[in-house]
């Protein structure tokens, strides 16, 4: 029986080096991308005709179409052999049909019809306004290697100029995430939006941000796929589930956990308060809790440092973990988990409820609470639990169908 393949990923394809030989690596369904001893990567589609195995058919150059461009032309060359029909003359005009990226407009285009591809509508139309009605028109023309900081500095002042910060920096970071593509097709040799400073054109409150829970989704789908240590994904995914900060988190020690109660009472002295807080567990993070548990590096701290001395992780560490992903989650830091969380709740709890359950107002707890138990602020930690589990659940959906 044939070894299925592991369908590839795009950071996959970026760290694939060259060889002394070229070699090829396969996606399934015909489609396989084979890496040259000069370091180019060719699309190519794998089929047998007529009992017959033929020579593979180019699809293109990696740094022109997309992971998912190349599947979608692979499953039509399918389809062709299917039905009996050789697809070499329909690559070869595929292939003649593609753009030749040399400056900046058909960049954009190629960037907007493969790594837009699957974006939703909204971040699709967002993406389109700004190039069109700013970036293009300025500098649309300009070669892509020739395209500086200086000039993208002066696309995002005019918009300023216009009485629009936000508008400004939401331009500056869609030429980045522009140019990250570029790069990662080795089109262009850097990022000139990179060294623009966010805060020179606008200054968010982070107070206002709350995530959609399509962004939750996301950001969290977007930690569990990637390849940051177990531990600080947990600590990612905790950090949404039980509404704490994230300094609570991070120094929080083993005594302070009773699993089998679901409940963590952290000391009065680290949250700077006259009582301790009490925080209710959901099921979910009882089961992230004794995982971490039963692969725990220290007696003492929940998330120790990997220097082996018995103190926990640094503050900053979770910060450059999300950081390092890369997320498409505009004006997002890690303090925003603990608004939305209170946001959502207040939409999805009863009415007559509302007052009560807000997280937002949420009281700190005795030990005589824990032993009295308070069913509704449990159930107000299942409920959003539930939640967050629906969104991933969400995001792990949309990011299969577009495989």
């Amino acid at each position: 029986m044939p070894r299925l393949a592991v369908p590839l990923t795009e950071s996959r394809i970026r760290a694939l080096e060259p060889r002394a030989a070229r070699y090829c690596v396969a996606d399934g369904n015909g489609l396989v991308i084979e890496v040259m001893t000069t370091g180019t990567k060719i699309w190519r589609f794998r089929y047998s005709l007529n009992g017959k195995r033929q020579p593979l058919a180019t699809i293109g150059d990696y740094r022109m179409i997309s992971l998912r461009v190349a599947r979608a032309k692979a499953q039509k060359y399918a389809d062709m052999v299917a039905q009996g029909v050789s697809p070499v003359a329909t690559a070869r005009r595929d292939r003649g049909a593609e753009a030749k990226a040399d400056v900046l407009r058909e960049a954009a285009e190629l960037y907007m019809a493969s790594e837009m591809a699957g974006k939703s509508d909204e971040y699709r139309r967002t993406t389109r306004r700004a190039l069109d009605k700013d970036v293009l028109p300025a500098i649309g023309g300009m070669a892509i290697k020739a395209v500086t900081a200086e000039d993208v500095l002066a696309v995002c002042e005019r918009i300023k100029s216009r009485g629009s910060p936000k508008m400004a920096l939401h331009t500056r970071n869609v030429i980045k995430r522009l140019y990250e593509y570029l790069i990662a097709r080795q089109l262009a040799p850097s990022n000139p939006a990179e060294v623009v400073p966010a805060r020179s054109l606008a200054t968010f409150e982070s107070r206002t941000r709350v995530l959609s829970g399509d962004e939750i989704g996301a950001v969290l789908h977007a930690i569990e796929a990637s390849s940051i240590r177990r531990p600080l994904k947990l600590a990612l995914h905790l950090l949404v589930l039980t509404m704490v900060r994230k300094s609570d988190l991070v120094e929080s020690t083993w005594d302070e956990f009773n699993l089998d109660n679901a409940s963590w009472c952290i000391p009065a002295a680290r949250v700077k308060k006259d009582a301790d807080q009490l925080v209710f567990l959901s099921q979910q993070a009882v089961t992230m809790l004794r995982e971490l548990h039963r692969t725990r590096a220290s007696r003492t701290f929940v998330f120790p440092s990997v220097r082996g001395d018995d103190r926990p992780i640094a503050k900053s560490t979770l910060n450059q973990a999300v950081k390092a992903l890369g997320l498409e989650v505009e004006h997002f830091v890690l303090h925003d988990f603990r608004r939305t969380a209170s946001t959502h709740l207040r939409e999805i709890a009863d009415s007559a409820q509302r007052d009560k359950t807000s997280v937002r107002t949420r009281q700190n707890r005795s030990e005589k609470a824990l032993a009295n138990g308070d069913a509704e602020q449990r159930r107000i930690s299942q409920r959003w639990a539930d939640f967050v589990e629906a969104q991933l659940d969400a995001a792990r959906k949309r990011a299969g169908s577009e495989r």
